[in-house]
């Protein structure tokens, strides 16, 4: 019955986006209004950042039954969206009845797919951890043909992609499937995590990847920082994130204030985090700087309630940290582009760990028979590597096929940048929300 009157209540108030390229001289505006459900902002944010825009504002509000928010967005080169293809396939997306009436999900972008395996891995992170687990791939006849991978406080996570080396299908026989259930969680093991390393086969398509990473990092409790596994490294700690807590008693919501280093797909990590931890934002505002990114939401639980409690408002400051660090681009930041082929994966990666280089996170990904990786690699330590290295293992896999795109390690005194002037919660000292919508109209 439920489910009847939310069709009903869409019909009458269908969504609307209205999206700009002239109310804005540096950004396209994205206005999106809707009927309220638990996790829409989620799903609105996941379409515009699987198409790899960035969004450099945001300002949102769901009070009572309705959705109404406002993202500017340029693409990653910093310019406005003028791709009439994209513009389509976002308006089309997100006035479509399917998007919004389904359950929430984390499928957005992903498509059910017979052509790989799916592969999900958690444990703990050490040296050469991908190189084994991708050598035992190779082994069993088994070609990556996408992959993500990201480390964070010593746990390490990923979702992979297989295929038979030999047809190019998804594997299903369910003997092979045992076999490699069992060699990888032995690899995961190692020598001291027998209670915690996890390795399962999840149906293609099921889960959005990177929220999947979220979660699965979440579960393994990643956000319990490891200070002795920081011992001996070069920490920045005014580089971390800075998250406060605290109750808007004459709103009965809790305030949540973070300000970081900008990175893309930062909104989509801390509103996925939100969202998985069964969190409501109610409004919000999201400004991005040259080198800072400030976020403020007003929030409750899904049972309508604020954070009553200080063990529960330390668990939410140390899950955002993490939320926010995990994609970080930790090392010196590697591309391959090269000609695919079964167990190039595993070469690679045995070559990083036999120049003494540790994978931070990793992006695998192929397409017409070219591989295209991205690897973020620090030394041993977890600090700057090596010219010279670099410089031998270039020459060892190829000049041509591995470059050097940026090194993300801290610099030594980091510049300083305030990322706006005003806080949001000055909008909420006025007797009604009205503040609010002056200020999207002139977004």
């Amino acid at each position: 019955m439920d489910d009847e009157y939310a069709k009903l209540i869409r019909r009458m108030n269908p969504p609307r986006v209205v999206i700009e390229n002239n109310t804005c001289k540096d950004a396209t505006v994205v206005q999106v209004d809707s009927v309220n459900k638990h996790g829409i902002l989620l799903e609105v944010v996941q379409v515009l950042t699987d198409l790899n825009l960035v969004i450099t504002k945001a300002y949102i509000s769901s009070d009572g039954g309705w959705f109404m928010d406002v993202f500017n967005v340029v693409d990653r080169d910093g310019n406005k969206i003028r791709d009439e293809g994209v513009l389509s396939y976002i308006q089309e997306t997100l006035e479509n009845d399917s998007f919004f009436l389904s359950p929430l999900r984390g499928s957005v972008g992903v498509m059910p797919s017979e052509e790989h395996t799916s592969i999900e891995l958690a444990g703990t992170d050490r040296p050469g951890l991908l190189s084994e687990v991708c050598a035992v791939l190779a082994n069993l006849h088994c070609n990556v043909v996408n992959a993500e991978i990201w480390t964070h406080n010593s746990r390490a996570a990923a979702v992979v992609h297989v295929t038979d080396a030999s047809s190019g299908c998804a594997i299903k026989d369910p003997n092979r499937l045992s076999t490699i259930r069992e060699l990888l969680r032995n690899v995961l093991k190692g020598d001291n995590d027998l209670k915690t390393a996890k390795m399962t086969l999840s149906p293609p398509g099921v889960m959005h990847r990177e929220r999947r990473l979220h979660q699965m990092m979440f579960d393994d409790r990643d956000y319990v920082r490891n200070e002795r596994a920081e011992h001996g490294r070069v920490v920045d700690k005014s580089l971390r994130p800075n998250v406060s807590v605290m109750n808007c008693i004459e709103r009965d919501y809790t305030v949540i204030t973070m300000r970081s280093k900008d990175r893309p797909k930062l909104l989509f990590d801390t509103v996925c985090t939100l969202t998985d931890m069964q969190y409501v934002v109610f409004h919000g505002v999201v400004h991005t700087g040259r080198m800072e990114a400030f976020q403020e939401y007003f929030i409750r639980h899904v049972d309508g309630l604020p954070i009553s409690s200080e063990a529960e408002r330390e668990r939410v400051m140390q899950c955002l940290e993490a939320a926010i660090e995990r994609r970080a681009s930790e090392g010196l930041e590697l591309e391959l582009c090269t000609e695919d082929r079964v167990g190039l994966l595993s070469d690679i990666t045995r070559i990083f760990r036999e120049n003494s280089l540790c994978i931070k996170r990793a992006e695998i990904s192929t397409k017409c028979g070219k591989a295209k990786d991205t690897f973020y690699v620090t030394d041993v330590t977890g600090n700057t590597v090596d010219t010279k290295t670099i410089d031998m293992i270039r020459q060892e896999i190829g000049q041509s096929a591995l470059h050097v795109k940026r090194n993300s390690c801290p610099p030594s005194n980091p510049p300083q940048e305030t990322a706006m002037s005003f806080c949001f919660s000055n909008l909420f000292k006025a007797r009604t929300f009205q503040n609010f919508k002056s200020i999207r109209s002139y977004s």
